[in-house]
């Protein structure tokens, strides 16, 4: 397994080298499928916890501490674009995990009309994505995982498949309260398109750390995304006064996260997109964008958390998840 790893990681490495502007399709996958990863800035591949929402953005972050774990997530993104997921994991052996998971994205109910304008009837459009994933234990430190994702899209009459994988790597050091992670994303292609020209997929590299202070329940995390590219455009291209300096660019690429971890039943986060504060920063005012925060409790047999974040500068996008161990039930 740790070959296997070790050459998917080097085999892909150049790809970096081939990344180009343009149009992107199933760009859900995206948007956080955590309400943890949620509340520290909307992405982390490094933090160790006991939580199966994770393993949707790193699978590295995949172990037999989730065995026989299931795990629902819930995200009112804009109005009534809705965002879900579901996964189920299990140990395998001593050292290996494997686990299944599924998530989402609806974007509501649209009016269908003719070229005429009249009124035919409504349809809608969604984005699902079905998940197989693995991970194995390399050393007592070090974990590496894989992920294949089945993708489908359909819009009115026009729908798109796609087939891509994660690969992930995670360490930890539990004396140190230190851990890494390091995750390949998205790599794949558009089988099918809506039409006769296929789009690629929102493949990315991304790497980070957390590390837990000495003397308080306080755990800072970093994470660097978007580095198969340097320059990232702003989504508003028309206003031409916005200058990238170099600082602005780095930033761009990192996503800063605080948590307060007191005990294994309750924690708090908060967290900062430097990009999503930028891109959707106005005029008029929405600082708060780019922001977000939430926390956890343990509950009986189950463990809740909630997260806010602003990914729109017209709304507050709220994520809830619930995690169970099914072993507690019997």
């Amino acid at each position: 397994m740790r070959q296997i790893i070790v050459l998917l990681i080097i085999s892909c490495l150049p790809l970096h080298l081939f990344a180009q502007e343009g149009d992107e399709v199933f760009g859900f996958l995206r948007y956080p499928t955590s309400s943890r990863a949620n509340a520290l800035g909307g992405h982390t591949v490094s933090l160790i916890e006991r939580d199966p929402s994770l393993i949707f953005h790193n699978p590295g972050l995949l172990g037999g501490e989730m065995d026989g774990m299931v795990n629902l997530n819930y995200m009112n993104y804009i109005s009534d674009i809705n965002i879900g997921s579901a996964s189920f994991t299990k140990a395998r052996g001593e050292r290996g995990a494997w686990g299944i998971g599924a998530s989402f994205i609806s974007y509501g109910s649209f009016k269908k009309t003719s070229v005429n304008n009249d009124q035919e009837g409504t349809f809608s459009a969604k984005d699902i994505n079905l998940t197989a994933l693995y991970a194995h234990d390399l050393s007592e430190r070090w974990r590496g995982g894989i992920a294949i994702k089945f993708l489908y899209s359909s819009f009115e009459r026009y729908s798109a498949f796609g087939l891509c994988a994660d690969v992930g790597l995670s360490y930890y050091n539990s004396d140190k309260g230190f851990s890494f992670g390091f995750a390949l994303k998205n790599m794949g292609a558009q089988l099918k398109s809506y039409n006769e020209e296929r789009q690629k997929l929102p493949w990315d590299i991304q790497m980070g750390v957390s590390k837990k202070m000495e003397n308080a329940p306080i755990r800072i995390s970093v994470t660097a995304m978007y580095l198969n590219k340097w320059e990232i455009d702003y989504i508003d291209k028309v206003n031409l006064e916005r200058k990238n300096t170099f600082f602005k660019t780095l930033t761009r690429h990192l996503v800063f996260g605080v948590d307060y971890v007191p005990s294994e039943n309750f924690w708090l986060g908060i967290g900062f997109n430097p990009k999503t504060n930028q891109d959707m920063s106005l005029e008029t005012g929405n600082k708060l964008g780019g922001f977000s925060f939430g926390g956890g409790v343990r509950i009986h047999k189950f463990d809740v958390s909630a997260s806010v974040a602003r990914y729109h500068p017209s709304a507050t996008s709220l994520m809830v998840s619930i995690s169970t161990t099914l072993d507690d039930f019997k």
